[in-house]
């Protein structure tokens, strides 16, 4: 299903005082997206840095604390509630970082910038071939790409009893994607798995991290939330309550030589 641009703005918005509390496997994919920069491209020393999807600003932090001399952090997300929560962690650094308020698929982007880094926010998106082509012309011929965002494994138990889902790569399809304009220097994936008590727990987790915007239905009758909890319950039980899968992938890239 292609995501409807304004659930998601309300779901992350209704998210954000819940979001770091669920976001376990988002903290994960964060620091695993740099630790693969850092060896990818080692010595990499960003002045100018655009992050897309900041969210309530887990990236952003990591992404100060690693580069601390940065010139310019420019933070992007649907959600222009999240400039509070970035302004919060960016702290006496705050005159250093710019939000950018909008969809990062038509937001006109100010200047190029020597990194660009996205975790857990391009799937998103509606047509990644063509962002991946406005990314590139605003990078400096030095710059680099770096991604995170969820592959075709992601949320699987959530489509199996529902059907709803976005419509994900699998990682040899956001490699020739991101290929096409940008020289691959390091791609991967993982899968994740959490656990909960019962059902009504991952609906709860889904909520709380603004993840719930799969779905266009609004609200469920007390007999399609209870089909839902028995059906999850009875296919996706084990030792340790049920289980949610996430699977992540990873791409650091640097633009083509023309």
């Amino acid at each position: 299903m292609m995501p409807d641009k304004q659930v998601i703005k309300l779901r992350f918005e209704q998210a954000a005082a819940t979001y770091e509390e669920q976001a376990q496997v988002q903290l994960l994919v964060a620091d695993r997206l740099l630790a693969l920069l850092a060896s990818a491209v080692p010595g990499a020393d960003p002045g100018r840095i655009l992050e897309i999807g900041c969210c309530t600003g887990l990236l952003t932090e990591k992404i100060i604390d690693r580069f601390p001399q940065f010139a310019q952090l420019t933070v992007s997300d649907l959600v222009d509630a999240f400039e509070q929560c970035v302004g919060r962690k960016a702290g006496r650094l705050s005159a250093r970082v710019l939000f950018l308020a909008g969809d990062i698929e038509t937001v006109e982007l100010p200047c190029r910038y020597d990194l660009i880094i996205s975790s857990s926010t391009l799937q998103w998106v509606h047509d990644l071939p063509r962002l991946c082509r406005k990314l590139a012309a605003h990078l400096t011929p030095d710059g680099v790409l770096a991604l995170a965002l969820y592959g075709r494994e992601n949320l699987r138990e959530i489509r199996a009893v529902t059907g709803l889902g976005l419509r994900y790569m699998d990682l040899e399809q956001l490699m020739a994607v991101v290929g096409t304009e940008f020289e691959l220097r390091a791609a991967e994936q993982s899968r994740e798995t959490l656990w909960f008590p019962d059902p009504i727990s991952v609906l709860h987790h889904l909520r709380a991290t603004g993840v719930n915007a799969i779905g266009q239905q609004r609200t469920w009758t007390r007999r399609q939330l209870n089909g839902f909890l028995a059906e999850y319950g009875q296919r996706f039980s084990g030792p340790r309550g049920v289980h949610l899968t996430y699977h992540p992938m990873y791409i650091v890239a640097r633009p083509r030589r023309r």
